[in-house]
């Protein structure tokens, strides 16, 4: 079993049960205590759970339906679309990854005369009844509960095109990069990066401070990042010194 598969095992059990016993764990995953112990020490050093004497008690959000996560900061996430999309020209390739801010991206895009590729369901699922958008849709393993296509598949199909611009969200944004929640999501956002000739996070302020399992990218690597004025002094002194230009959508 992938880690990554049997980490996810470990947050659905917790989350399912609020508390979890390392011999539940071990049942469910078919994992050794010893791997149980060090996947814990990993997930409770994110915050997604805590350990108690044992077994975890589950702290994190790694499990919420897309549909819910939809609603988590909802005003933030749509001002920060508008603004991104306002910068998109009529008849632009763009790639539009997985995730609930990019989704309010792809609604301010509708009706516009653009190339869209994306590996996203909910994305396709929308964007399919705007007749004047060219919709290309990527393939690969459908990760539950975000319908975003993954894996060698999705990774191969990305590798063949270019788009002027890449618009993407991440999971968790530290002083160290830009992270994401599954290596499968990471390594597919990673050749995204390179399709691009201009790569445009949008990240509500939520996103910073907050880490995730697989590191995506540094902060500089972005051309620019877009993010509601809510975002602590503090983190707009750090970005200040990265070279990257910030938005700040109030």
């Amino acid at each position: 079993m992938l880690a990554d598969h049997r980490r996810q095992i470990i947050l659905d059990v917790a989350e399912k049960k609020g508390y979890a016993s390392l011999q539940d764990l071990m049942e469910a995953t078919e994992a050794s205590e010893s791997t149980i112990r060090r996947d814990l020490e990993l997930l409770d050093s994110f915050g997604q759970v805590r350990r108690t004497r044992g077994g975890i008690a589950y702290t994190g959000e790694s499990l919420v339906t897309f549909e819910d996560r939809s609603f988590r900061g909802l005003t933030e996430k749509q001002k920060i679309a508008r603004a991104v999309a306002n910068i998109v020209q009529p008849g632009e390739s763009v790639l539009l990854d997985g995730g609930t801010t990019t989704l309010e991206v792809a609604r301010n895009l509708m009706g516009m005369p653009l190339q869209v590729v994306t590996n996203s369901l909910p994305i396709a699922q929308l964007l399919i009844n705007s007749p004047s958008i060219e919709l290309i849709m990527i393939g690969g393993y459908l990760y539950p509960k975000t319908g975003v296509a993954l894996g060698p598949i999705a990774v191969e199909a990305l590798k063949r095109i270019r788009v002027q611009r890449l618009i993407m969200s991440v999971g968790g944004i530290t002083e160290e990069g830009m992270f994401n929640s599954n290596s499968l999501l990471v390594e597919a956002e990673q050749q995204m990066l390179e399709t691009a000739e201009e790569v445009i996070i949008a990240a509500d302020h939520g996103k910073f401070g907050r880490n995730a399992l697989v590191k995506m990218c540094d902060l500089n690597r972005p051309d620019s990042l877009f993010v509601d004025d809510g975002l602590e002094p503090r983190w707009r002194q750090f970005l200040e010194q990265m070279d990257v230009q910030v938005h700040y959508i109030a």
